[in-house]
């Protein structure tokens, strides 16, 4: 991978990297002021069962897509560190060694395996 690509794929990651942490960041603003709203309230618990239900599945729906952003940011800055430690390697299948096709690692530039290595782990997963 030339160096011209390297940067478009730092600049992706970064670009990506701010995204997730200010979708983290506001869901802990949600967190934050759905706390405060409830603090406020006379009674932490809702007078309908139909409400406490509501409430909880919107907290728990909050949670998981804030999770998934986790995961996200995790892989997303794992890319940044093997890029920054490895420039010369990124972009290096992590299974059979050869190189990630440039279209791949755009579509989704913190990739590490080429497009058959992930197929076959995913086939050997789900055996």
């Amino acid at each position: 991978m030339d160096r011209a690509q390297l940067e478009h794929i730092e600049r992706r990651l970064l670009r990506e990297r701010d995204r997730v942490r200010r979708s983290i960041g506001r869901f802990q603003e949600q967190a934050k002021t759905a706390r405060d709203a409830s603090d406020s309230d006379l009674s932490s618990y809702s007078f309908h069962m139909a409400d406490q239900g509501t409430d909880a599945m919107e907290r728990e729906k909050s949670f998981l897509f804030a999770s998934k952003e986790g995961r996200y940011l995790y892989r997303v800055e794992g890319a940044l560190r093997r890029l920054y430690s490895n420039p010369q390697e990124f972009g290096l299948c992590h299974s059979c060694k050869q190189e990630i096709p440039f279209e791949r690692l755009d579509a989704l530039p913190h990739a590490r395996y080429c497009l058959e290595c992930k197929r076959r782990e995913e086939q050997e997963a789900a055996a």
